[in-house]
């Protein structure tokens, strides 16, 4: 058939090709049974099916598929991704050899739509269409992208397709291993989704549903910790807890509600049902939600409902008189014109599709066979009117009730059990910045305490804990830390059940399994203040590369089985073992900001006390996200911490800055200009609290701020006023010290040797009216001559018995750990 274009990859592009062209001294089956498929095509496409599962457990799915028909049967579908309009300039300025930074300029310029062209991006953005204009390798750069825009750049595997067939499929359409390399050689289609239609395959969509696995830890949380077994099934319809959160508009982390838009339009609805909910969801899209109001209005008796025909009261009584479902488009096209439901989906596809002729070939029916079944004219012109601008973007009841359920359930769970709910929220979305810090927001507006990493009480994941009281708190997990993986503190938190809390930062070291963890992922959680138990960040950053060369020295010993020195001195002296040396530091609150700001997405340790200095700021200044949504205002004042700065040039080559500020619940974008930025020069640093005045605009759905004043906040001001009214524990942690002291700092002996050896010379250390003896030691490769030296110098010190400590310090590798000896005690002397 001419009109079909078919593209064969690999070898079955061979010998295809070879078949075509006549050439018979080559097998080309089973490729020829392809071609043919092709020659006889009859386009009858069986109905896609789309299923949602849980999201970590869609492969059990499809490894249930291959096991259930057979691996020759199930395939994923091939997907092939083109150039866009940004890629295609990045890839032709390198072609061109252009210099990256001037390429990326020019990239930034188009709009950040989907999948918006380079042509409507010159429409759209004035700066980009005057450089391509006055700028002569801005308009080759250009053109030359054009030209690539739209082509296949790379192959991948959709993102839900699975293909299903009755033969085997190899027979059928080609097929080529994936890239995944897996042991049970997963298999692709090399035809795209729409080729694997036309041939007639059921194409099934499994799609990984993460809200669905938000419930399903959820449960598990709850039996955790309340010992109650919840099921889906079970879950009462009409609980006026749900209805009452989801009346309120707090419906951050519940599923299909969280936009703005909607979250404003649930407050207004104020859902009594799940009917409600399901018809909201329905209405929230293009073409049915210009009647939202007139839904809204309806339910709560301000609009009387009204009906163009009594027909139409009983298909859209549910709905207050307004279309809401596909499925009342069909009814409406039976009763009035005597379709079939088959015929009436038909109508409805065609009016999806907008085309003139198909609409009025479409609407001549629909009207002929109401008149045939007795309606006037102008009734049917009314009815088919009114069905017209819903029937393409009107959802089927079967999906927005399926929605609408899984909503309310969100909804419950947050509204009875919240803090297991929102642990549970963010596990899943630990990867989403603006997520994680718009659930760390809620969290705190329910009371619940979100608590910063901890080496001692954090798992990889966001876990619950309960305090002195019962009141439930959630950890921080470790691998919501940027370049901290799941799998890199594993091991320790396992080792962590076996040994129990770590006393000191030499203890995690050398019992706590960090041998899949790296210097970066040590770092940042020293960073994050992960490790602020054991000293303050700035001191342990100095020494990360000691703790890390520790940390090898003891996943060697372990893996080899030896005997260390610290072993030789018992279990009681192990644990002893104090902490390494640890250099005098405090680092600021302004630095921590910037570092948990950096790594978490937002600030935790000083999170409760920013929140009461936000309080502190006059009402007009806006510190939440959600506040500045809902406002109306054009300008407006806000409050926030700076994140990243991004400088840029305007085209005619004028500086400004584009501004990520954190508010309370999420981040917004500001643009700071020339004029602007004279004034305000040296505010603009990450970390730096800052305020903003300056006009609000909202394009696709985000808002942004375009900067005409700015200051950078008064912290100490703000504090002081916090301490006037009585809150004194702010001040007291804001000027609060390193939690433990320096051990040692003195300079360490040399070691004349590699042998074990004990130094001479004044090795005394005076406590006050106690002494304490110190002994360096340096530990060799021969474990019975570093036994031989330790008994040695034990035996020799039991001679001097007495009151005053005696307290090592130990060259291991390159690594120096300082601790105490407690079992033995002495009259410390010169001698």
């Amino acid at each position: 058939k001419n009109d079909i274009f078919f593209t064969v990859r690999g070898s079955a592009a061979a010998s295809l090709a070879l078949y075509c062209l006549g050439v018979t001294d080559v097998d080309p089956m089973p490729y020829k049974l392809v071609f043919e498929r092709f020659l006889n095509l009859e386009r009858k496409e069986m109905p896609d099916i789309d299923m949602d599962f849980q999201d970590d457990r869609r492969q059990e799915v499809i490894n249930y598929c291959s096991t259930r028909y057979g691996r020759e049967h199930v395939a994923h579908i091939i997907t092939f991704g083109t150039f866009g309009a940004r890629a295609s300039v990045r890839d032709a300025g390198r072609a061109l050899g252009l210099s990256l930074e001037s390429v990326d300029r020019i990239a930034r310029m188009i709009p950040e739509k989907l999948n918006i062209t380079i042509d409507a991006s010159l429409d759209e953005s004035d700066e980009l269409k005057s450089v391509y204009e006055s700028n002569p390798d801005t308009t080759r750069l250009i053109d030359n992208a054009k030209q690539l825009e739209g082509v296949t750049r790379h192959k991948s595997l959709h993102a839900a397709g699975v293909v299903i067939s009755k033969e085997p499929l190899d027979e059928v359409v080609p097929l080529e291993f994936t890239s995944r390399g897996d042991e049970n050689g997963t298999v692709m289609t090399q035809y795209a989704m729409d080729p694997v239609a036309a041939l007639g395959l059921l194409k099934m969509d499994f799609l990984g549903l993460v809200n669905l696995t938000v419930l399903a830890e959820a449960f598990e949380l709850i039996e955790t910790g309340h010992g109650k077994t919840l099921r889906l099934t079970e879950i009462p319809l009409d609980d006026p807890k749900t209805f009452e959160l989801l009346s309120r508009g707090e419906t951050v982390g519940v599923f299909q509600l969280e936009s703005s838009g909607m979250t404003r339009y649930i407050k207004d609805l104020k859902p009594t049902s799940l009917n409600d909910v399901a018809a909201m969801i329905a209405l929230f899209r293009p073409g049915p939600m210009e009647h939202i109001g007139s839904f809204i209005e309806a339910k709560h008796g301000r609009k009387e409902v009204t009906y163009i025909h009594p027909v139409l009261e009983e298909i859209l009584e549910e709905t207050y008189g307004v279309i809401v479902y596909q499925d009342q488009v069909l009814h409406i096209a039976r009763e009035f014109a005597g379709y079939t439901l088959g015929e009436a989906d038909i109508v409805r596809k065609a009016m999806g599709k907008k085309v003139p002729e198909i609409m009025a070939e479409e609407k001549g029916k629909f009207i002929k066979g109401a008149l045939e079944r007795g309606f006037e004219r102008e009734l049917a012109d009314s009815v088919f009117n009114l069905v017209e601008p819903f029937a393409g973007y009107a959802f089927n009841k079967a999906h927005s009730v399926s929605y609408g359920l899984v909503s309310y359930w969100t909804a419950y769970l947050k509204a009875n059990y919240p803090a297991e709910y929102m642990a549970s929220f963010m596990n899943s979305y630990m990867d989403k910045k603006d997520r994680l810090i718009a659930a760390i927001a809620d969290c705190r507006r329910m009371s619940i305490p979100v608590l910063p990493p901890s080496i001692n009480k954090s798992t990889t994941k966001f876990a619950i804990e309960n305090g002195v009281d019962g009141t439930p708190s959630i950890r921080f997990g470790l691998a919501a830390v940027k370049n901290v993986g799941a799998e890199a503190f594993s091991s320790l938190i396992e080792s962590r059940k076996d040994h129990g809390v770590f006393s000191s930062l030499s203890d995690v070291c050398k019992n706590g399994d960090l041998s899949n963890a790296n210097r970066k992922s040590i770092e940042s959680l020293i960073l994050v203040g992960a490790f602020d138990e054991f000293g303050d960040r700035g001191g342990l950053l100095e020494i990360c590369d000691k703790i890390v060369s520790l940390v090898q020295e003891e996943t060697n010993l372990r893996n080899s089985n030896q005997v260390s020195m610290f072993d030789m001195l018992g279990e009681e002296s192990s644990n002893s073992l104090l902490s390494i040396e640890i250099p005098a530091s405090a680092t600021s609150d302004q630095q921590k900001r910037m570092w948990e700001v950096e790594l978490m997405g937002i600030s935790l340790t000083s999170s409760g006390h920013l929140a009461k200095l936000m309080g502190r700021l006059p009402e007009d200044v806006y510190v939440t996200l959600n506040d500045l949504q809902a406002s109306s205002k054009k300008r407006a004042v806000i409050a926030g911490q700076i994140s990243t700065v991004v400088d840029r040039f305007t085209r005619d080559d004028r500086p400004f800055k584009v501004i990520s500020l954190e508010m309370m619940d999420g981040s917004v974008e500001a643009v700071v200009w020339e004029d602007t930025l004279d004034r305000t020069n040296g505010i603009w640093d990450p970390g730096k609290l800052v305020q903003l005045h300056g006009t609000v605009r909202e394009r696709d759905g985000e808002l942004t701020i375009s900067v005409q004043k700015a200051a950078e906040l008064d912290v100490e001001k703000l504090m002081i006023s916090e301490v006037k009214e009585g809150n004194k524990d702010l001040d007291m942690e804001h000027n609060s010290t390193p939690r433990d002291e320096v051990i040692y700092t003195g300079r360490r002996s040399e070691v004349e040797d590699s042998s074990a050896h004990l130094n001479s010379g004044n090795n005394l250390q005076n406590n006050g009216s106690r002494k304490k003896l110190l002994l360096y030691l340096k530990e060799s490769n021969d474990v019975k001559k570093d036994q031989i030296v330790l008994d040695d110098v034990k035996r020799l010190l039991l001679g001097y018995s007495g009151i005053d400590d005696v307290a090592l310090e130990i060259e291991t590798g390159s690594t120096v750990v300082v601790m105490d000896w407690n079992p033995v005690k002495v009259d410390a002397c010169e001698e």
